[in-house]
């Protein structure tokens, strides 16, 4: 009896043995290229695949661009795309209102200040923190003006039959209607200190920003911003003289009063300077400082401020590229693929285009279909869009160091850039597997660029093993490839159904490149998918 019970139990142990064995040989096409090694490798081949691809360029129509995290503000010009010009509206609020200013108010100033992105390099013998301004493009004066906004900036959209929040574009529209230019420019808010009230030659600074008391000594130190002392003459005449006014009351009435800030930029020799500025910063305000009579003791005056932050509505202008750009072909692929931000241009890119030979038959079959019979054949390893730079095109651009590729019809990240590495410190370094880092020659920072590897193997994939959709794929610059993990993308004021939003770390970078698509004339350049497999020697 003990024999065979030891008989039926090596029998099933024999019996799972050779079901493991069956079940991973069913399973084949579902497991990873890990069990590749050294000592199986004999029965298996290595081996590359190209397939077809058609790419084209496509112009970007008007970009959502209220509620942007950030805004640039500035005029732009690189040699391939020509002037872009960035103005921002916004919205100014306070947290108190029926404001009791005091007895005999004396203006002392109005400072504007606005943070630039910027980081500290060292600190010198006396203290002073030297900085690096990031995210400023071009080094040339520009024109900068601030006006009173005389259009009011609704909340909602009144043709929603819910109460959807107000959508305002690129281009000054709302969707419904067009902002008028000479509303925007109300009452100039001159800058004190200059002849005519603007900054006729503006370029942005580095430089620590000191406070310093009566005495001259340093009472609080700033990094780098957007800092200007207004005309107290406005200021006084619209809010000191409204004490007590209904217009001050509440937040309602006084958005409808004081409409907001319109900051205005003009090139001033053709080529300019553009900046990326933190408006929803804490230290990003408007304060007024004033003294009054005191009201305890006769003959002392107390000092006062008076604060507004840049909250509420607030959005970019971005006019377009001054050399325009037009619509590739969508049933060939264009030669060259033109990426530019802003209200730029974007790449359209349709996988497993056109036919391809099956080995098998001989016969010329889609190439969806003929990949998507790979499976149980192939392990699939890696599967990549090399992108070359045109680097006759791009010899005096500024390139971007990163592009973004994504689910163009369900405006998603793919696959792909979920399980890449983070790097939420530099994240220009961040996610390069799967989106690669422009590779430049000898790897020199400011050396002109060679190509952009992405890699999108959980993309291919998740057609080949889960049947996924072969959706079209889009690819922009990207400013920060991180911000795409928490923000969806942003409308497009178009009626293309296909092409409707664009990703946020696009619209933030006015940069560009020219890459080389599926229909260049040279060969080694030109753009395929490639798929690196094994599959059984047999």
């Amino acid at each position: 009896m003990k024999k065979k019970q030891i008989a039926l139990k090596n029998l099933a142990i024999l019996t799972l043995l050779i079901s493991s064995f069956i079940a991973c040989d069913k399973d084949f096409a579902s497991i990873d290229s890990d069990i590749i090694n050294n000592d199986n490798a004999v029965h298996f081949k290595a081996a590359k695949q190209k397939f077809n691809v058609v790419a084209y360029t496509k112009k970007l129509d008007p970009v959502q661009t209220s509620n942007l995290p950030l805004n640039f503000l500035g005029t732009y010009y690189d040699p391939v795309y020509g002037t872009t010009t960035a103005n921002v509206v916004s919205q100014i609020s306070t947290t108190i209102f029926n404001r009791v200013f005091g007895n005999n108010v004396k203006m002392d100033s109005v400072v504007l200040h606005i943070p630039y992105f910027s980081r500290s390099i060292s600190v010198n013998d006396s203290g002073k923190t030297i900085y690096e301004l990031d995210s400023v493009f071009g080094t040339d004066p520009i024109k900068l003006s601030i006006y009173e906004n005389n259009y009011f900036l609704r909340d909602f959209n009144p043709s929603s039959e819910i109460n959807s929040t107000q959508t305002y574009y690129s281009n000054g529209s709302t969707g419904l209607d067009q902002i008028n230019t000479t509303q925007l420019e109300g009452t100039l808010i001159k800058i004190a200190g200059t002849p005519n009230g603007v900054l006729e030659n503006f370029v942005p600074n580095d430089s620590e920003i000191q406070i310093k008391n009566t005495s001259g000594e340093i009472t609080e130190r700033l990094a780098p911003a957007l800092r200007v002392k207004l005309d107290t003459t406005f200021w006084r005449q619209k809010i000191i003289a409204k004490e007590g006014s209904i217009e001050l009351s509440n937040l309602n009435n006084f958005k409808d009063y004081f409409r907001g800030i319109y900051f205005k930029t003009e090139a001033v020799n053709g080529n300019g300077n553009l900046s990326l500025l933190n408006f929803a910063g804490a230290n990003a305000k408007i304060t007024m400082y004033y003294d009054i009579e005191s009201s305890t003791q006769a003959g002392v005056r107390e000092k006062n401020t008076y604060e507004f932050t840049f909250t509420g509505n607030r959005f970019n202008l971005i006019s377009e590229p001054s050399n325009p750009i037009t619509n590739g072909d969508a049933v060939n692929g264009d030669e060259k693929l033109y990426l530019k931000g802003g209200q730029g241009s974007v790449a359209i890119i349709d996988l497993f285009s056109g036919l391809i030979q099956d080995p098998d038959s001989g016969l010329d079959v889609p190439q969806l279909d003929y990949f998507r019979n790979r499976k149980g054949k192939w392990l699939i390893n890696e599967a990549n869009l090399v992108f070359y730079v045109d680097q006759t095109a791009v010899q005096q651009l500024t390139e971007p160091d990163r592009v973004y590729l994504y689910d163009l019809e369900n405006n998603t990240p793919l696959p792909d850039y979920f399980v890449d590495l983070v790097n939420s410190t530099v994240p220009v370094n961040s996610r390069i597997s799967h989106l690669g880092k422009l590779q430049r020659v000898d790897n020199e920072p400011d050396g002109r660029g060679i190509k952009y590897k992405i890699r999108l193997t959980e993309h291919i994939n998740n057609i080949l093993l889960r049947d996924s959709t072969n959706v079209k794929l889009g690819l922009a610059v990207s400013a920060n490839v991180n911000i795409e993990s928490s923000s969806l993308q942003y409308r497009l004021l178009t009626s293309d159904n296909l092409n409707t939003k664009v990703p946020l770390s696009s619209i933030v970078t006015p940069r560009g490149t020219v890459l080389h698509g599926n229909n260049t004339s040279i060969e080694a350049k030109k753009l395929y998918l490639e798929i690196l497999y094994t599959e059984p020697n047999n």
